[in-house]
């Protein structure tokens, strides 16, 4: 019988980001990437240049950042299994720590290969969805987020929240929606294997908030 251990909560110094069901393949930069279903429609061509846009400004933005400290993340065995429950209330807290715009994640309950999705894209690797997590962070002002509900299933579990946060842009937009994570589980290791991200508000709507401007200032 395969042994059950604790998660242990990793560094805050990593930020999430987080997708939609996908049809379509293709390569980018060696990571395998899914295009979303009716990604021919305009409102997918902007939202997905936003997507990589952001990325990429994070990315430049990583390099006038002081670095961090090194961090040593410990993984468990791969014989390890996570117990169902365990993993349910390691996430709960995990958004009690704002992990969505934080990065405060406990990496332990994703496989290596965990598959990140949203309305824009997705990608497979942890490596990756903690880069462009803590990259995102820089792009953000201030953040809000709550978990309203969370619903388990047979193989998954659903967190229902909700999320604003003002952008660190000279315009300060304000991003503003509900939606819902849906956390699929390994048979194997009882990690969470995809990490599927719907959000309650049309494609379009997100992309015109990034643009308008807030009556925040400075």
């Amino acid at each position: 019988m395969a042994n059950t251990r604790q998660l242990l909560p990793a560094s805050s110094s990593s930020y999430v980001t987080v997708v939609h069901n996908h049809r379509r393949f293709f390569l980018s930069n060696g990571t395998r990437i899914r295009c979303s279903r009716g990604g021919k429609g305009p409102e997918n061509l902007l939202l997905k240049t936003a997507w990589y846009g952001s990325e990429l400004l994070g990315i430049a933005a990583s390099f006038f950042r002081p670095s961090p400290p090194p961090v040593v993340e410990g993984r468990s065995r791969e014989d390890v299994v996570i117990e169902r429950a365990v993993l349910v209330e390691t996430i709960k807290g995990d958004y009690q720590r704002s992990y969505f715009v934080t990065g405060a994640l406990t990496l332990d309950a994703y496989e290596d290969d965990c598959e990140f999705a949203d309305p824009a894209g997705s990608f497979k690797g942890l490596l990756r969805f903690k880069r462009n997590c803590t990259n995102f962070g820089s792009l953000i002002h201030k953040s809000n987020m709550n978990l309203i509900k969370w619903e388990d299933f047979q193989d998954k579990g659903i967190a229902h929240w909700r999320f604003s946060c003002t952008m660190a842009f000279p315009w300060r937009p304000i991003l503003s929606a509900t939606g819902y994570t849906e956390y699929y589980l390994s048979k194997e290791s009882g990690r969470v294997c995809r990490h599927v991200e719907h959000w309650n508000v049309p494609k379009m709507a997100l992309f015109k908030q990034l643009l308008k401007p807030s009556r925040q200032g400075n």
